[in-house]
């Protein structure tokens, strides 16, 4: 066994190329058994074992700068830098990140949850490198799927114009190595990645223009018959033309192919594009077969592949799913888009019943929110759904595509609220901050999923603008389902249970909370409240007004930043009304970023608990009895 005796990536350096196959198959079993218990992103790391033992065995990390896009196929990374004995705690709270993160290692230089970065930090990691008179290599390795991200065009344009020294890894898992290529290319690109052919290139060249009348012609010959050549033989002649010497495409899995191609691209002085073909799920037969399935999964029996998932109610990205196709049943300009996430986000069945309808644009969230801003401009009805986090990178798309034209463009956010072991790049907290301030949207989160079928029909119902609904990452509360949908009026709250001197106005599943906490109060003889504040924007002022004049003190629950989300926008409604005797109380995420764990800990982490509601509702009852004992003293 070689891998236990793997601390540090230098050790490398010490085995012999098969030694590494023989690493890489050890690792491959160490990825299968741990996950099968954790869980994780297992196909895309079997993919890249090879590659990432090629990159530590060529190059000296950390002071060679290796960066990852994504994060989620760096597991391969953390076992050769020192992390493989905390795989147990693998995604779990206080234990090892899903994800590259920079406090785990020094090894760690880049973190992202989000794709398409890596090559802009590359670009800034090049640019630094020189400003300081460094010699380090920058390498960034970057997914087929990922290069769809609009950045990633902005990076390689940049890259390719500033002639860096840096090396980029195309992780193509989607493409075989065409017959074709074979052994010409590999030719090709070994002479053109040779510094004496590149000196003698330019050599002849200078030679040629020297010549007195005729050498400016034969070198403007000599560069039109070289661009000739290249088109017909250079499968990446886009990343030639972008200012990329290009090598491949290498096989990703061929260890001895890969050292050599890495080793070529480092006698490169400008920007080198490594095309390198791999299998998503190599050495493990279900995540070869269904490498969707298995990019990121729950615990499994190894010799089957069966997924131990926990019998339960669905997930609301379920229902949300089932709902779009009945609406879509009855309104055929109902047009679903996603950017890249068809079956996390509940769409599979959808596109089966409606393909023609079903729009996946790839990773690429401000295409989607302008092209649907488009589609509902010419009568369609678009639904763009997305995960909070991702929708994140459409903002400037949203404010000025969606809610400045008031686009009639559905929003369907999931993951909102916390999302567990993803952690803090995909915690779905900030989108009500960053879209309640908007003008012309509708705001809606749902307390259970028969609310939520209800929104959709809301949604599909409206037509003065864009509106969205949101719902978590979480199993579904089983509540009996009505068969007829029918919409809610736009702004209006539910009282969920009546009481008398405090209200606890909630959203989505902190309602939940709510009646537990209430539950818990009415044994001590305390009967609060319980509003489902379920329209985030337009706030329901009569509700509102009604409490403020009652004297009833509020507590603003949500999972959600507590800056900017439901609660600020309840205090500045009563700051502009001149109610400044409302007794209003924040209960909602500080300013920090949340780690990953379960959601059960995060929020505990929060004190978005039953019990923390309990302790602020008494602190509340307290402060009230105590001011209203010096307002009677007084009079």
């Amino acid at each position: 066994m070689l891998l236990p005796n793997i601390q540090q990536p230098e050790q490398l350096k010490n085995l012999s190329v098969d030694e590494l196959a023989d690493l890489a198959g050890e690792i491959r079993q160490f990825l299968i058994e741990k996950l099968s218990v954790t869980g994780g992103h297992l196909a895309s790391n079997l993919g890249v074992v090879e590659l990432t033992l090629a990159l530590h065995y060529c190059f000296d990390s950390p002071r060679d700068k290796m960066i990852y896009d994504v994060g989620h196929q760096a597991y391969v990374h953390k076992i050769l830098t020192g992390r493989m004995d905390h795989f147990d705690t693998l995604r779990k709270y206080k234990g090892l990140c899903g994800f590259v993160k920079r406090n785990e290692s020094e090894h760690d230089v880049w973190e992202a949850g989000h794709s398409s970065t890596s090559l802009s930090a590359a670009m800034g990691m090049a640019l630094a490198r020189d400003l300081k008179c460094e010699d380090n290599r920058v390498i960034a390795m970057i997914g087929d799927g990922a290069l769809t991200g609009g950045m990633a065009f902005e990076a390689l344009n940049h890259i390719g114009h500033e002639q860096k020294k840096l090396i980029v890894i195309l992780n193509d898992n989607e493409m075989s190595i065409a017959p074709n290529v074979g052994a010409m290319h590999n030719y090709l690109s070994k002479i053109r990645s040779d510094r004496h052919y590149l000196r003698a290139k330019d050599e002849v060249e200078s030679l040629l223009k020297k010549i007195p009348a005729i050498g400016g012609k034969l070198a403007k010959t000599a560069e039109k018959m070289k661009d000739s050549l290249k088109y017909m033989m250079v499968p990446g002649i886009l990343f030639e033309e972008l200012g990329f010497t290009y090598l491949g495409p290498v096989d990703g899995h061929d260890l001895n192919k890969l050292i050599d191609t890495l080793r070529q691209a480092d006698n490169v002085d400008g920007p080198v594009l490594i095309h390198a073909v791999t299998t998503k799920g190599k050495g493990y037969r279900p995540a070869e077969s269904d490498s969707h399935k298995w990019h990121g999964i729950s615990p499994y029996k190894i010799e089957s592949g069966q997924v131990l998932k926990a019998v339960g109610n669905p997930m609301y990205t379920e229902v949300f799913g089932q709902t779009l196709i009945e609406l879509g049943e009855q309104d055929e300009r109902i047009v679903a888009v996603t950017p890249a996430m068809p079956g996390g986000s509940g769409l599979i069945p959808f596109s089966e019943r409606f393909p023609d309808r079903m729009i996946d644009v790839g990773i690429a969230e401000q295409h989607a929110a302008t092209m649907c801003a488009a589609l509902a401009m010419e009568g369609m009805k678009p639904v763009f759904a997305v995960y909070s986090t991702f929708m994140q990178r459409a903002y400037d798309q949203i404010v000025h595509d969606i809610c400045r034209h008031n686009a009639n463009v559905m929003f369907a956010i999931d993951r909102a609220g916390f999302v567990g072991a993803d952690g803090e790049t995909h915690q779905g907290v900030y989108d009500i901050a960053f879209m309640r301030h908007i003008p012309n949207i509708v705001l809606m989160m749902p307390k259970d999923e028969n609310e939520l079928r209800h929104m959709m029909k809301t949604a599909l119902e409206y037509n003065d603008g864009p509106i969205a609904y949101r719902y978590p990452r979480i199993n579904v509360t089983g509540v009996a389902m009505d068969q007829e949908l029918v919409p809610i009026p736009i702004g209006k709250w539910e009282m969920v249970r009546s009481g008398e001197g405090c209200a606890i106005l909630a959203m989505g599943p902190m309602v939940q909370i709510a009646e537990e906490a209430a539950d818990m109060l009415k044994r001590e003889g305390i009967q609060v409240q319980i509003v489902n504040a379920r329209f985030l924007k337009p706030l329901d002022e009569d509700m509102l007004n009604e409490l403020a004049s009652s004297g009833t003190a509020m507590i603003v629950l949500e999972e959600a930043c507590q800056a900017g989300s439901l609660g600020s926008a309840v205090l500045e409604y009563f700051a502009a009304q001149g109610m400044h005797e409302a007794v209003v109380s924040l209960m909602g995420i500080e300013d920090r970023f949340i780690e990953h764990g379960s959601i059960k800990e995060q929020r505990a982490e929060v004190g978005l608990t039953t019990e923390a509601v309990c302790a602020e509702i008494r602190g509340l009852i307290s402060s009230s009895s105590a001011m209203a004992g010096k307002r009677s003293f007084s009079s």
